[in-house]
Parts: structure tokens; sequence; C-alpha cells
């Protein structure tokens, strides 16, 4: 008998590169998870339009989320469809702790950088002016600190001299899009 898929909630804010691959291999028969809602907080992100294309729920969420009455009615719905856990992919709001403990340990976030090194925003461009050897992708628990919640896995990429911002975002959100859906994978097992 197929032990039924467990539901996943992605939040994100743009083109939604992430949240296509984890899609992708949700579709495979073997995979144990499958995207159930995709929530933004922008209405043009382009990862809606790759969401509704795989007939996947969408909400926009509004500035008003900041109240704590809009984070309980999201956590409610995301309750009542029993999701699992929540990825943040390129979602670019802070979650306050109000609405982190209605997910204890359930939300998990992917950032451009090799935690601890270089939270927060441009990482890429700091890690080149750094003069470092490698950048990478860390997935984390979320927490009330930015970036700082227990790491579940890394990938280093290497940096080359001659490396522009793109060409080094580009490497590091391709790595991104291997290890994002076999951690998912993994923490469903689990």
């Amino acid at each position: 008998m197929i032990k039924e898929k467990a539901k996943i909630a992605v939040f994100i804010s743009g083109r939604g590169t992430n949240l296509k691959a984890l899609i992708l291999r949700s579709n495979k028969k073997t995979c144990n998870y499958k995207i159930a809602y995709v929530i933004s907080n922008k209405r043009n992100a382009a990862g809606l339009k790759i969401a509704k294309k795989n007939q996947i729920i969408t909400k926009v969420i509004s500035q008003s989320f900041l109240k704590k009455i809009e984070q309980k009615k999201l956590a409610k719905i995301l309750i009542n469809k029993n999701i699992k856990f929540i990825c943040l992919a390129g979602f670019m709001k802070i979650l306050s702790p109000y609405f982190l403990n209605f997910f204890k340990n359930r939300i998990i976030n992917i950032h451009p950088s090799l935690l601890p090194k270089y939270k927060g925003l441009n990482t890429h461009k700091r890690a080149i002016e750094a003069k470092e050897k490698f950048s990478g992708c860390t997935i984390h628990y979320v927490s009330k600190k930015l970036d700082s919640g227990k790491i579940i896995a890394k990938k280093k990429v290497k940096i080359f001299k001659k490396d522009t911002l793109k060409k080094l975002e580009k490497r590091v959100l391709k790595e991104e899009n291997k290890l994002y859906p076999l951690v998912l994978e993994k923490l469903v097992r689990s």
C-alpha cells in the first residue's frame, strides 16, 4: 500500500527556482512529499505561475500579515491542510516568533551562503569581496534570529578568481536546486 505523501507549503517572493525543483522531485512516484500550498508576499512573483501551472493552491499575503490576527489565520489554514513542513524558498520576509510557534521545528529555509557566514542579503557580493575560496548554500531550521537556526545541510561551491556575482549565483542556485528536495525528503522520512 502506498503511504500518503506529506503535504508541504512553500513560501516564495520571486522567480520560484527552488519551488520548481521541489515540485519536480515531488512528481516522482518514490518521493514522500507533495507541494500542497504556495504562499507569496508578492502578487506578481513568477513562482506563483509555476504553482498554478502545477495546479497547486496559491495565496498572496498582504502587508497586514504583520498583524498577529493575519498570522493566526494563515497558520490555521496550513494546520487544517495538514501541512507537515514549510519550506522558505527565496521568501523575503522575516517570520515572527508568534508564527514560528505554530510550526516548531517544521519551518526550513535555504540560504545562499555557508552559514554562519554571510547571513542576510548580498551574500555572493560579500563572499567575493572577502576573497573567500568557497561559497555555497545552507539549509537550516528557521528560528527567531535571522539565518541562525540549527543547520541541517550545506553544499560548498568553489569561488573562482574571475567570478562575477551572476556566475557565482548561478552555480550556487544549481546546487540549491539539487540539495533542497533531497533534504526535504530526508526530513519527511524522519
